[in-house]
C-alpha cells in the first residue's frame, strides 16, 4: 500500500456508550476496536524510516514495529513488541495522553495538519493487550536464576509495578508494601472504573504475582514499619519507594473546612477504591451532593465531575479561572465531560464557600476573570474582574487543584533528600536517593505526572537497582 492509499483511510473512531446512558453507570465509555478496525488504523501507519512517533513515548515503544504486526492481524506478536517496554499496554491505550505523546509526533497527523487524524496508537495499543489477555494468550514473563538478593517495592502504582517486575525477572525476591487494602495506587484509587476498569488492573497485578512477587496490603512504611528498618532490619538489600503525590492542595478560602467540601482525592478515593456507589453492597459513608461544583481543569477535575453525575447529582459545574484552551486536561476527557452534561464555567474562579447555619454548603461564590499576560508555563495568566462577583447554588464542593508529594517518608526517614516542594531527590540516571541502596520513581520524584512518565522513572530505577546489587 503507497503512502497516498494509507492517507485516504480514514481514522478509526472508537466507540463509545450514548452520553445520557454512561452518564449514570460505571462501566467503561470507549468500548474499544473490533479486530478489524484494529487491523485497519493500524495499516495507517506510513511506517518512517526515522519512527518520529518513538521519541513522544516515555519508554520508547517499538510503534511501527507493533503497529505492522497489527495491521497483518498477529496481535499477540504486536503486544510481545510492545511488552519489550511496556508493562502496562492495557491501561496506558486507555488512560495515557498519546495526543500530547507518540501521536503528537505521527507523520500521518502532520501530513493531514491534525493530531486527531495521526494514527491512533493508543486505540490499537489498548486492542492488543484486550484481545491477547481475553484469548488467554499472554505468555509468563522469563525469570532468571534466583540471585538471593531482596527488593522491598513501596506502594503499588504504575513505577512501583514496573520496577516489582522488572526486578523480579531479574532474579530478585521482591515484596511490594500497600498502605491500602487493595494494590494498584492511583490506579485503582485515582482513576474511575469508567476510565479504567479495576479487573485490568487486577489482571496486572496477577502477573506480579506470577513472577514471584509478594504484596502486603495494609502496609504503612513511615508508621508500620520505617523506611530503614527494611534494609536494617528486614534484610532487604535495596528500597524502591514509590508513594506517589497524594498529599491535595486546597485553594486556602473562606469556607474550604464546611460540611460538603471534599478534595479531589477523598471524594474520588472514596468511590473507586471503597466503591461508595453501590450502595446496595457496601457501608462506606458518602456525601449525596446534588448540585456539585468542582474546581480545577486537569483530568482529576474531569474525573470527579463526571463522578458526581454518576453518584447521583443533577447539576454539576466545572469552575475554571482560564479559558478551555488553557486546560490541562486530555481533549478526549474535556469533551466526554460536556456530552455527559458538565457545565463548564471558565474565566470563573471560586473566591469563597458559603455555608447554613449547620456548617453545610449552600453555595459557592467565584468571581469572573480575564485573560492577561503568559506566565512562567507559557499560559495566559488569569486576572480577576473586580466586582464581577457572583453565586452559584450548590450544596457540594471538590477541589481538583493538583496534588503535592506524599510526605510521610520523607518525614520519618533521616537523610532522605528532598526538594523545595518535598518531592525526593534522586541521580536522575539511576533514581538512587541521598540514601545508599534506596531509590525512589513516580510522582513521589516528579510531582503529578502522567502514568508513562511514571512508568519510565521506574524503568530506570528497576535498572539503577539491578546494577547495585550486581555490585553488591
Amino acid at each position: 500500500m503507497t503512502p497516498k492509499e494509507k492517507m485516504a483511510i480514514p481514522p478509526q473512531a472508537m466507540p463509545e456508550q450514548e452520553p445520557h446512558v454512561r452518564a449514570r453507570n460505571m462501566k467503561e465509555v470507549a468500548c474499544g476496536y473490533t479486530a478489524e478496525m484494529a487491523k485497519t488504523e493500524a495499516s495507517r501507519c506510513l511506517q518512517c524510516p526515522a519512527k518520529p512517533c518513538m521519541k513522544g513515548c516515555p519508554v520508547a515503544i517499538n510503534i511501527p514495529g507493533f503497529l505492522a504486526k497489527a495491521a497483518e492481524g498477529d496481535f499477540e506478536g504486536a503486544l510481545a513488541i510492545i511488552r519489550e517496554t511496556s508493562l502496562l499496554p492495557a491501561v496506558c491505550g486507555r488512560v495515557c495522553p498519546q495526543e500530547k505523546q507518540c501521536q503528537k509526533f505521527c507523520t500521518m497527523g502532520k501530513l493531514l495538519k491534525d493530531v486527531e487524524k495521526s494514527v491512533a496508537i493508543g486505540r490499537v495499543e489498548r486492542f492488543c493487550a484486550d484481545h491477547v489477555r481475553e484469548a488467554g494468550l499472554t505468555e509468563s514473563d522469563t525469570v532468571a536464576p534466583a540471585t538471593g538478593k531482596k527488593v522491598a517495592v513501596v506502594g503499588s502504582g504504575p513505577a512501583s509495578i514496573t520496577v516489582a517486575a522488572d526486578c523480579a525477572r531479574a532474579g530478585h525476591a521482591v515484596t511490594m508494601f500497600e498502605a491500602f487494602h487493595k494494590p494498584g495506587g492511583v490506579l485503582v484509587y485515582g482513576i474511575p472504573e469508567f476510565r479504567l476498569p479495576k479487573s485490568i488492573v487486577q489482571n496486572e497485578i496477577d502477573g506480579l504475582k506470577k513472577l514471584g512477587v509478594k504484596v502486603e496490603t495494609n502496609f504503612v512504611v513511615g508508621r508500620t514499619r520505617h523506611l530503614k528498618d527494611l534494609m536494617d532490619k528486614d534484610g532487604f538489600d535495596a528500597v524502591f519507594v514509590g508513594t506517589g503525590a497524594g498529599l491535595p492542595k486546597f485553594m486556602n478560602i473562606e469556607g474550604e473546612n464546611l460540611m460538603g467540601v471534599f478534595s479531589a482525592n477523598e471524594y474520588l478515593t472514596r468511590a473507586n477504591l471503597m466503591k461508595a456507589y453501590d450502595e446496595e453492597h457496601n457501608d462506606t459513608p458518602y456525601w449525596h451532593g446534588k448540585r456539585v461544583a468542582v474546581l480545577g481543569g486537569g483530568n482529576v477535575a474531569m474525573d470527579a465531575s463526571r463522578m458526581a453525575l454518576r453518584l447521583g447529582a443533577e447539576k454539576v459545574y466545572l469552575v475554571y479561572r482560564r479559558s478551555e484552551a488553557e486546560m490541562p486536561a486530555r481533549a478526549e476527557e474535556v469533551h466526554h465531560a460536556k456530552d455527559e452534561g458538565v457545565e463548564f464555567r471558565t474565566l470563573q474562579n471560586a473566591k469563597r464557600v458559603l455555608g447554613d447555619e449547620k456548617g453545610r454548603v449552600k453555595g459557592l461564590e467565584c468571581l469572573k476573570y480575564e485573560l492577561g499576560e503568559p506566565d512562567a508555563s507559557g499560559r495566559r495568566s488569569p486576572v480577576a474582574i473586580p466586582g464581577s462577583e457572583f453565586t452559584l447554588d450548590v450544596d457540594t464542593v471538590v477541589v481538583a487543584v493538583g496534588n503535592a508529594s506524599n510526605p510521610l517518608i520523607p518525614a520519618t526517614t533521616k537523610g532522605l533528600e528532598v526538594n523545595k516542594r518535598g518531592n525526593i531527590v534522586v541521580n536522575p540516571e539511576t533514581n538512587e536517593t541521598s540514601i545508599p541502596g534506596v531509590f525512589a520513581g513516580g510522582d513521589i520524584v516528579l510531582g503529578a505526572a502522567t502514568v508513562i512518565l511514571a512508568m519510565g522513572e521506574g524503568r530506570r530505577a528497576a535498572a539503577g537497582i539491578n546494577a547495585y546489587l550486581a555490585r553488591k
